[in-house]
Parts: C-alpha cells; structure tokens; sequence
C-alpha cells in the first residue's frame, strides 16, 4: 500500500527518528538562516517546539562556542540597523532589545554606541522630515505632534521639545525673511512702474 504522507512518513525518507539534538540543530539552522537571533529567542522557539531543555542548552552551547549565536553582536547590529533605518533613540532601542532576551549589560554596552549629539542629529533630521506635514496647524499643536512622535522613537522629553522649538523658530525665521523678501521686491517693482 502506498505511502499516505501522513505523520507515521518522514520527510528525509524512511530513516530512523530524530534524535532531540538533531532536531534542536535544524531548528536553529532553519531559524538563523533568516535573521540573526538571540539565544533566548532560539531557546524559546525549541521550547516551544517540544525540545527537551537538556537537547536545546547543548545544542545552543555549540552554536555560541562556534559563533554561530552571538548576543552581543546581535545587539551592536540591532542598535545600528534600528537608529539609522527608523530612528529610535537609545531608550527605544534598549526596549526592543530586552523583548528579545538580551542580557542588560550586553544591551547598556549596545545603546552606548550611540552619543548624545548623534541622537540629537537623528532627532533634528526626524523633526525636519516631519516638519513640512504640519504646516497649517497652529504652533502648539505642531509641537505637540512632533514631540510625540520623537517620544513615540524613545527621545527624552526635554531633547524632544528642545529639538522641536529650535526647528519651528528656524522655521518662522525662514518665513520672515521670505516675506521680507518678497516685500521688498513688491516696493522695488511698484516704484519703478
């Protein structure tokens, strides 16, 4: 009788059952293959896959001593990738780090890269990009609006509405002097015709 597909079939053929290593191994492969991950994000995966916990922390030791799992690096990549893709200031980037289950002192070394005038400039670049979709609202709003969203990317408050002020006073500037501008050529043209 032929062979229905159903669970009693292996996919690699008719060999004998995976051992839980083996298995912990190609879960992880599989897994890393994608994306980097943390040790804690693979452990919770092989958990959540049946592996017995002895098979996964032997299988998960190899994969560090190897190199193959590295938090530190993870993290390092992590702020890196995540502070000039979306912008997120270090208390952000701390957040999302300790939900994938690295270890504080590896996470305070990771979000210490970033120096404070860097994340300064990162935030004046978010608020300048930001800045021309809210036009036509009133000061205070405006302010509200992009101070929440640099809060919403983990800015301080008070780096946010420094930030924030500074880029709607530059802002009224360049208008002043645009409509000075502008004025000053309607005299020059009245006066000649």
């Amino acid at each position: 009788m032929p062979d229905s597909g159903g669970p009693a079939s292996s996919r690699a053929g008719d060999g004998p059952p995976r051992t839980p290593e083996e298995q912990a191994r190609a879960i992880c492969l599989r897994l890393l293959t994608g994306n980097p991950r943390t040790k804690k994000q693979l452990a919770d995966a092989l958990q959540k896959r049946g592996i017995p916990d002895e098979a996964a922390e032997e299988v998960l030791s190899r994969f560090e001593e190897a190199g193959l799992i590295n938090d530190a690096a993870f993290a390092d990549a992590w702020v890196e990738s995540r502070h000039h893709s979306r912008g997120l200031a270090r208390r952000a980037l701390a957040r999302e780090l300790r939900t994938k289950g690295v270890e504080s002192s590896l996470i305070d070394e990771a979000v210490g890269q970033l120096d404070p005038e860097q994340e300064e400039q990162t935030a004046r670049e978010l608020v300048d990009r930001k800045l021309r979709s809210t036009r036509g609202l009133d000061r205070d709003k405006r302010l509200r609006r992009l101070a929440g969203m640099l809060a919403r990317k983990g800015y301080p408050e008070g780096l946010a509405l420094r930030v924030v002020r500074t880029a709607l006073e530059a802002e009224a500037a360049e208008d002043e002097d645009a409509d000075a501008g502008a004025a000053d050529f309607l005299d020059e043209y009245v006066s000649e015709g």
